[in-house]
């Protein structure tokens, strides 16, 4: 297959540099003999990525998944073709094999044998086609299924209503074991976008009984993955039990808990107190829980950043703009605020994965994360003279709107930021604390649905390709572009809408290197634009019982379904005190 031979190279490239930076997951290795616990005992309570800082997932339908937590739990119950494994290659789920037209566009899946959902109904791959065809619908909403699956071809006739179906046309199922795929386009990331939840398959039966309230009859059946759903009490508890139809390693544990925590540092004093098997570490703790023996840390392509809504004043000037992002002291911030645990970064393509820029500078040419407190009164008294103000006092009110999910260290960021503004421009900003599910809600489906002003967004890789910080992010009419870059009246829109023309082309050329010099240069531009100020790249670090063994999860923050089955509770101690319930 033509697109492996350049995503392998650009993959081993990151598993590299992964391994280097920080090794193994604790309590991963498997060099060590550990005693396993009796059956009553084989349950992991978990909030790592799932609910922490959350008071329930949005969704656990799929198609509709876009945030860290909810396609963590997706991806426990249900899987699709693909998916990526811990060393983010492309690995298959209900896919044994594949192979690629001539001309690049038609993918023909092969799929394993004797599938089956949870309740034994068997899987085919009219199962796959019907599952893909609904997250297109318009009926369906999903934010997430057009841009991830945008290049199979007409997926956009269907996603906008002009058609009713695209089975039989661009998803053909010459048998119940194999499916065809025609893309529109050949783009050398194709495979990687069909790991995206949206691509995941789900039951007919269910949804035609249930309707949009299928999600809440899981215990019916409906899975395709390693687990399958016990128990879904919605704010409080989702409990999963092993999936015996399971087509894939099963998993040892007799229970996967993930228990929701509104406040995220309280995880840190039920670990304290065994009540939990995982939890975070609050700021104020991290220097001395580093040294701790069940602390682990390993990489992640995250970056959390502010956006500003291009089509609000005063950001509707590239020069204000730049002075905001100008004024802040983003080393300051990670050393400070985030006692070194983060990165302070001017980058949209996180280190440590392909299309990485480490020639990039920020904005106007400025080197380093430190910002530039005198270019950035320069700048802002520039911006506020092409607007019109005469003074600092005509600026229009600013709020920065985030959501700090109990997380006290995130306040102080913010709180921060707002010093530095004061300091070094002149200017009051207003902070605003909500809840992070409508944060996400309303900064997921583009600018038109936008109402802030500015706001703190986080980003992590779903697949480790330049596309998906790029076009994903800053391309028209993409459901994140909620910053409105290219679709907005400043002076620089013209530009904007210029270069989201450029991603498109970057987006389907084959030679690696020139499409790795071409988003480097687009990255370069939307830096100076201000598309984003990315503050820090994040890195993935928290506290593990030592009973908790096997757990393995890789840069995007996920389990690999097939690595459940690794994962026990050995007789260490402590260990979190939960029985099978």
């Amino acid at each position: 297959m033509k697109l492996m031979q350049k995503s392998l190279l650009s993959l081993c490239l990151l598993c590299a540099l992964l391994v280097a930076a920080c090794g193994n997951d604790a309590n991963s290795s498997q060099n060590t003999q550990h005693t396993k616990a009796p059956a009553n005992k084989q349950v992991l309570s978990t909030v790592f990525a799932v609910g922490a800082g959350i008071p329930d997932f949005n969704t656990v339908d799929p198609a509709l998944a876009y945030n860290i937590a909810d396609v963590n739990a997706v991806s426990a119950i249900f899987t699709g073709l693909l998916t990526l494994d811990y060393n983010l290659r492309i690995h298959g789920q209900l896919a044994q094999s594949w192979d690629r037209s001539s001309d690049g566009l038609t993918w023909t899946f092969h799929l394993k044998p004797n599938l089956k959902f949870s309740d034994g109904t068997p899987l085919t791959s009219h199962d796959i086609a019907y599952s893909i065809d609904r997250a297109l619908l318009p009926a369906t909403k999903s934010t997430t299924a057009l841009y991830y699956m945008g290049y199979i071809k007409n997926s956009d006739k269907l996603s906008n209503g002009a058609i009713k179906t695209i089975i039989g046309d661009s998803l053909l199922t010459p048998d119940d074991n194999t499916i065809k795929i025609v893309s529109s386009k050949p783009v050398p990331f194709f495979l990687e976008t069909l790991t995206y939840p949206c691509a995941f398959t789900v039951e007919k039966r269910l949804i035609d009984a249930y309707g949009a309230q299928w999600t809440d009859h899981l215990t019916e059946g409906g899975s395709t993955g390693p687990f399958k759903v016990k128990r879904y009490i919605h704010n409080q508890e989702m409990d999963l039990i092993p999936d015996s139809n399971y087509y894939g390693a099963k998993p040892q544990l007799k229970e996967l808990v993930y228990p929701f925590y509104k406040n995220e540092d309280t995880t840190y004093k039920d670990y304290m107190t065994d009540r939990l098997d995982d939890a975070t570490i609050p700021l104020s703790n991290y220097s001395q829980d580093k040294t701790r023996k069940d602390f682990w840390k390993k990489p992640y392509l995250s970056i959390d950043y502010l956006a500003m809504n291009f089509s609000k004043k005063p950001f509707d000037n590239l020069h204000i703009r730049q002075a905001f992002a100008l004024a802040i002291n983003k080393t300051l911030l990670a050393d400070k605020i985030w006692k070194g645990s983060y990165i302070a970064t001017n980058h949209i393509i996180p280190e440590g994965q392909y299309g990485y820029y480490p020639n990039l500078s920020g904005p106007a040419g400025v080197k380093g994360p430190a910002g530039d407190p005198a270019l950035a009164k320069k700048l802002l008294q520039q911006g506020m003279q092409e607007a019109g103000y005469s003074s600092i006092n005509q600026i229009p009110q600013i709020a920065l709107t985030y959501s700090s999910s109990g997380k006290q260290a995130f306040r102080d960021e913010m709180t921060a930021l707002q010093q530095m503004w004061q300091q070094v421009l002149g200017v009051s900003v207003k902070l605003d604390d909500i809840d992070g599910n409508t944060l996400s809600s309303n900064t997921s489906n583009g600018v038109s649905a936008n109402p802030y002003q500015f706001y703190a967004g986080h980003w992590a890789a779903d697949y480790p390709d330049p596309q998906d910080w790029i076009t994903i992010q800053f391309g028209k009419d993409a459901a994140d572009n909620s910053m409105g870059f290219g679709q907005n009246n400043g002076a620089n829109a013209a530009s904007e809408r210029a270069l989201q023309q450029q991603m498109v082309t970057a987006d389907l050329m084959q030679d690696s290197n020139a499409r790795l010099a071409t988003y480097n240069k687009i990255e370069q531009e939307i830096v100076d634009d201000i598309g984003w100020i990315s503050i820090v790249q994040e890195t993935q670090y928290g506290l593990r019982k030592p009973c908790v063994q096997g757990v393995r999860v890789n840069a995007l923050q996920l389990t690999p379904p097939d690595d459940w089955g690794n994962v026990y509770i050995s007789t260490d101690l402590p260990c979190a005190n939960v029985t099978v319930s």
